[in-house]
């Protein structure tokens, strides 16, 4: 199995002249189930074009991540509620991103998992049956959890419900416990607000991983802080791997919604030794 710099590279290779231009919706989904639905084995030989569908769907997913992260930043005042959920699925689409990375798809549809891999000439999928403790909140947690590339990385933990420090649980506690009463007057969205919270969260430097705890909902910072941090290790990642020959990335790394709110800094932890700012 390759290591992932090589995966990434070579999965990003066909992307290399397309303009950022993305896929139609569902273009990977509707392709790996349309795979698993005619084979014949576990491990099916596909086209290079399946594996860059990984790449391209790593970087919307991060995309979503990313605009996730400014709806939670820019309503930290007015809604601590949303704050907490659309910061969580920031941190969930980074996670997502990961996986998709590592070249690992869930085909709902099909109850079944697929992961690519590039083996000399040759990109195979491999098929496994989806299983009860395969939903997908905590399937790509615990996929990027378990690689070699981000097993011992803090900032990828496994993502526990029954924890209570935990994204998961600081999630389902937001959207599902009763009697959280805790609703904010409304006050409208402000552009120099929102500024002035992603700038505030970037010149935090951190002691150690800031994990949200149900037990001091809405605990926003850290909800906030863990998926910024997430979101800037993907870019990071990418450009390291890719720097600016591709362009396809060098169109996506800084999407032009975002341009004038966020810059993807941070202060490097210093925890974490090998973290690029």
């Amino acid at each position: 199995m390759l290591a992932l710099n090589d995966h990434v590279a070579i999965a990003f290779q066909p992307l290399r002249n397309t303009a950022g231009h993305l896929p139609a919706p569902e273009s990977l989904a509707k392709k790996l189930r349309s795979i698993v639905q005619a084979a014949t084995s576990d491990v099916e030989r596909v086209s290079p074009s399946v594996t860059s569908l990984f790449a391209s769907a790593s970087v919307e997913i991060w995309s979503r991540g990313v605009h996730s992260f400014l709806i939670s930043s820019s309503v930290t005042r007015s809604s601590s509620l949303w704050a907490s959920v659309a910061g969580y699925y920031a941190s969930h689409y980074a996670v997502r991103a990961f996986a998709h990375l590592l070249g690992y798809f869930q085909v709902y549809t099909e109850k079944k998992i697929v992961r690519i891999e590039v083996d000399g000439s040759h990109h195979l999928c491999t098929i496994t049956k989806k299983t009860g403790g395969d939903a997908e909140h905590k399937l790509y947690w615990r996929l990027v959890k378990r690689s070699t590339e981000f097993s011992t990385d803090p900032f990828f933990m496994f993502n526990v419900d029954k924890a209570d420090i935990s994204d998961l649980a600081h999630r389902g506690f937001a959207n599902y416990a009763d009697h959280v009463n805790r609703i904010e007057e409304f006050s409208c969205l402000d552009e120099a607000v929102l500024k002035s919270r992603i700038e505030h969260l970037s010149s935090i430097e951190l002691s150690s991983v800031p994990v949200p705890d149900r037990r001091h909902y809405p605990d926003i910072e850290s909800v906030q802080l863990i998926a910024y941090h997430r979101l800037v290790k993907f870019r990071s990642l990418l450009d390291d791997i890719l720097g600016s020959r591709n362009k396809f990335w060098n169109a996506q790394r800084s999407p032009r919604w975002c341009a004038n709110f966020v810059d993807f800094q941070v202060v490097t932890p210093r925890f974490v030794s090998a973290y690029r700012t």
